[in-house]
C-alpha cells in the first residue's frame, strides 16, 4: 500500500486571526474601499470569526416608483427603505493561513445560502483583500 500523501486543501483549514492582523487587514480594506470605491456603499461591516474575515456592504435602496408599495403590502414605503438599508449584500470571506498577502476567497451564494470556494481573478486560489474587495465590487456593487 502506497504511504499516504498530504493534500493541501484550499477550502478547509486555516489559523486563527491575531488581533493585530485583524486591525491591520480591516485598515487595508477600509483604505482600499476609500480610494477606489466611494460612493458605490453607504457602509462596510467587517468581522472576524476564528480563520475568517467577512466583508459586507450596505446601500441606498433603489429608487420607488410613485405607486409602491401595493395597497396590500405588509409594510409603509418608509419601512421598506428602511430595512432595505439595513440589509448588507455580503460581499466576501477570506480565510487566513498565516499569510497576510495570501488568503483563500470565499463568495456568498444566495441560491444556496452559504459561502461558496472562489478563485482570485489571476486563476489561484490565494490573493490579497484589496484585490477580493475589488472583485466582490464589480459584481454585487
Amino acid at each position: 500500500m502506497p504511504p499516504k500523501q498530504w493534500a493541501f486543501a484550499p477550502n478547509s483549514g486555516g489559523v486563527k486571526i491575531k488581533e493585530a492582523v485583524k486591525n491591520r487587514t480591516e485598515k487595508r480594506i477600509r483604505d482600499y474601499a476609500e480610494a477606489h470605491l466611494a460612493g458605490r456603499y453607504t457602509r462596510l461591516d467587517i468581522r472576524f470569526r476564528g480563520q475568517f474575515c467577512y466583508a459586507d456592504a450596505y446601500t441606498e435602496p433603489e429608487p420607488l416608483g410613485p405607486n409602491w408599495p401595493p395597497p396590500d403590502w405588509p409594510e409603509s414605503r418608509e419601512e421598506h427603505l428602511e430595512r432595505m438599508r439595513n440589509t448588507p449584500t455580503h460581499l466576501f470571506r477570506l480565510r487566513y493561513f498565516g499569510d497576510e498577502e495570501s488568503w483563500g476567497l470565499a463568495f456568498y451564494s444566495y441560491a444556496h445560502d452559504k459561502y461558496e470556494l472562489s478563485v482570485f481573478p489571476t486563476g489561484d486560489f490565494f490573493g490579497t483583500p484589496e484585490v477580493a474587495l475589488q472583485t466582490a465590487a464589480e459584481f454585487h456593487l
